[in-house]
This record gives structure tokens, sequence and C-alpha cells, in this order.
């Protein structure tokens, strides 16, 4: 959420976010919303001001006096208007918090511009697409594949894009995951097993509502399968004042994670491309204003070297206002090369949200300067998902033979040095 206090003195600022996002926001409505709210709250307080010196004459009064008889009757004149006007203010006040969630962050001055995705700029690039197997052809096209991963079966028992993963296929998985947390544990992170289902306002806080409905699997009873460990990670200190001597907070989690893909077709959803279920490692900061972007480095830094030590060719890109997600200041993608697709598939988002998220959970720390509560900044990134590296690595890595040679650093995680398809 937008501090409401720059949209009030900065509107044009916002004015300038929702263009370089490319967003249709009625940010007048909002404007307009706001002046009422504000009216409404000034009129409330004035009564209830006088409702308590009301109360504080009344104490004066003898009980029964004439005088104490027309200060009751005062007084309830007074309670009725304040009644009246509470109600009004309140449902005002309803909706003018839903308006200000409309509003998206602030992108950063460094983020392009840009509509599509064909606009964010390539930020740095790291191996050879040139180097890897000459026999990489599409991982699902590979001979035996569905022996690993079975498409069929999953959809049989739950629907598209929910395959099982059998065999070395189901190890292969595991192995990775394990290699990424302990990776992410050297790097400084606290690993947290969080829950996987989380309610409406741990999703509200992170900006999924009222923005991706749409795009999260949800129970009778109101609660989201999770599109991500952000989401129960990020909520983990809601509500809470931190000390500022703890930041920065670096938590890692993995969880299987939840996504409809509403939309989606095409080459995209191919095999591993984009599953309805996946697994994946989250990287979680709570950091100082002051240091969020050195920190946002150093996350996406994180992230890469996972792909240096599995040996995968990939690129940066830094993404332009209009492929900003809703609640990002800034984002990087990181995409590794398939070269049996001949693509890149992304396979990391590491973003800064500022006070954006931090301000609709209300997490703060107390500054030793001021002695205030203020609030943190958020950041997270993919560390990392699983589906479209194991893409990556079956293509790259496919021999002549029909195996599938894995990187040194992963040997020990799978107990060998070869993937079989049989």
């Amino acid at each position: 959420m937008l501090d409401p206090k720059l949209l009030r003195e900065s509107p044009d600022t916002v004015r300038a976010a929702i263009a370089k996002k490319h967003l249709d926001v009625d940010l007048d409505a909002v404007l307009a919303l706001d002046a009422t709210w504000r009216a409404l709250l000034t009129e409330v307080e004035v009564l209830r001001s006088k409702q308590k010196a009301a109360n504080t004459e009344m104490a004066a009064l003898k009980k029964g006096s004439p005088e104490f008889i027309a200060k009751v009757q005062e007084m309830k004149a007074v309670s009725a208007e304040v009644k009246a006007k509470e109600e009004v203010f309140n449902q005002t006040e309803e909706k003018w918090r839903a308006a200000m969630l409309t509003l998206p962050n602030l992108p950063h001055a460094s983020v392009p511009e840009g509509r599509t995705p064909e606009e964010n700029q390539v930020y740095a690039t790291n191996g050879s697409v040139e180097a890897v197997s000459p026999n990489a052809q599409p991982h699902w096209e590979i001979p035996g594949f569905s022996n690993l991963i079975d498409f069929a079966r999953g959809s049989k028992v739950t629907g598209a894009g929910f395959p099982f993963f059998v065999g070395e296929g189901a190890k292969i998985s595991r192995a990775l995951l394990q290699f990424f947390l302990d990776e992410d544990g050297k790097a400084g992170y606290t690993e947290v097993s969080p829950p996987i289902f989380v309610n409406a306002a741990s999703a509200t806080a992170t900006g999924q509502l009222p923005d991706k409905e749409g795009q999260m699997y949800e129970t009778i009873d109101k609660l989201y399968a999770v599109p991500t460990a952000e989401v129960p990670l990020t909520n983990f200190f809601r509500d809470e004042i931190l000390d500022e001597e703890a930041l920065p907070v670096c938590r890692c989690a993995y969880t299987p994670c939840f996504r409809r893909e509403a939309g989606s077709y095409g080459k995209d959803v191919r095999g591993l491309n984009r599953l309805h279920q996946f697994d994946k490692v989250e990287l979680l900061k709570w950091v100082h204003p002051s240091s969020s972007y050195d920190e946002l480095e150093k996350l996406r830094a994180d992230a890469e070297r996972l792909l240096q030590k599995l040996e995968l060719p990939y690129r940066v890109l830094l993404m332009c206002g209009g492929d900003l997600g809703f609640g990002q200041a800034k984002k990087y993608d990181l995409e590794v090369w398939a070269a049996g697709q001949k693509r890149w598939l992304e396979v990391s988002s590491c973003s800064n949200f500022e006070a954006f998220q931090a301000r609709r959970a209300q997490i703060r720390f107390r500054s030793k300067e001021t002695g205030k509560p203020e609030l943190v900044h958020t950041l997270n990134g993919s560390g990392l998902a699983v589906p479209r590296v194991l893409a990556a690595l079956l293509e790259n890595n496919l021999q002549a033979d029909g195996r599938v040679k894995l990187p040194a650093a992963l040997v020990p995680y799978f107990g060998k040095e070869y993937v079989t398809f049989k």
C-alpha cells in the first residue's frame, strides 16, 4: 500500500508511477474518496470532542438538577449524531481502504521505460548457450521422459499441470531442493517450513489480493493455497516491531506452489515449462530502508550463484515498467537457456517491494535514532524453482546414449553422475 501522505501531497508522482507501469487505475476517483474520508474523519472527531466535553461538564453537575437533566438531553442528541456520523464514516473508510489497495507501488528511478516483455533490458549474461550438448532436444521428447515425469496419470488423477514425479524423476527433484536449501543456508538464510495455506489477510498483505484472485486456488473456508512461499514468509512478522539491530533478517523456505495459470496456452505450457503445482525454494529479506537496494543486489547474486554451480547458461533481465508487478518497485528476472527448446526459461524473480508490503502488513522496526517505529523494506526471490531448472538440466546435458550428465555440484545430492530414463 502507498503512503496516504504521498498520495495527498504528490498525486502527480503517483500518476506518473501508474503510467510507467501501464496500469488502468482511476486515481481521480481515489483522490476524491480520500478527500471525503478525511472530511468525515474531521466531523467525527469534532463530535467526539463535543461528547467528551459534555461528559466532563456532567461530572461537575449535581445529579437530578435542572442543569444536569438538560445536559443529559443534550448528550443523548450528541450521541445519536455521533452514531449516525460514525456509521457513514465507517462505510466510507471501508471503501477508502479498498480504493487504496488498487494503487500500485512506485517503480524505482532505475526501472526502464517500456510496456511489453520485449522491452526488458538484458542486464547481464553468464555462460555460453553454445556450450551445451549437441544432443539437446525438448525435454518432453526425450525417450523415456514419461517414466520419470508422468503427465498422463497426473492428469487422470487431478488434471492438466499436476504430473507425477516417479523414480529418478522424484529423486532429482528432491536433490535439487536439498541443494538449493543447503546453498541458501550457506549464504546466510535461515530455513523455515511454513504453512502452505494462508488467509485473506496474509494474501492482501503481500499483494496477491485484490490483484491475483484468479490465479490462486481457494478453499471453501476462504483459505488460499500458496502461489509462492513469499506469502506465508512475509507475514511471519505481520503486526510486529523488530529490533533495528536484527536487520536484515534473511529466511528461505521450500513449499509446493499452486497456481491456476488461467489463460496460459501454447508452447509456454509444454512439459515442465508451466505447472499448476510445482516445488520452489523462496528467499526473503526484511531490511532497513537505507540498505534495501544493496540487499537486492546481494539477493540476485545469491540466486545467480545457484545457476553458476549448476553450470547453466543464464541471463539477467531488468524488468521495464510495463512488465513490473503491481507491488514491485524493481525486479530482476533470471532466465536459463533450454537448449532443446532453444529458448530462455524464467527460473527466478528477485524483487524489492520497498515499504509497499510492510505498510499493508504493518511490519516495522524501532529506530535507534528516533525511538519510533518505521516500516521495513521487504525483498524476495526464487532460490530456485525446480521445474524449469530441471528442464534446462535435462535438455542441456543430454548424452548420445540417452542419459543426462549432472553437474558436479548436484552429484552428491543425487548419488550418481547420470540420470537415466528407464
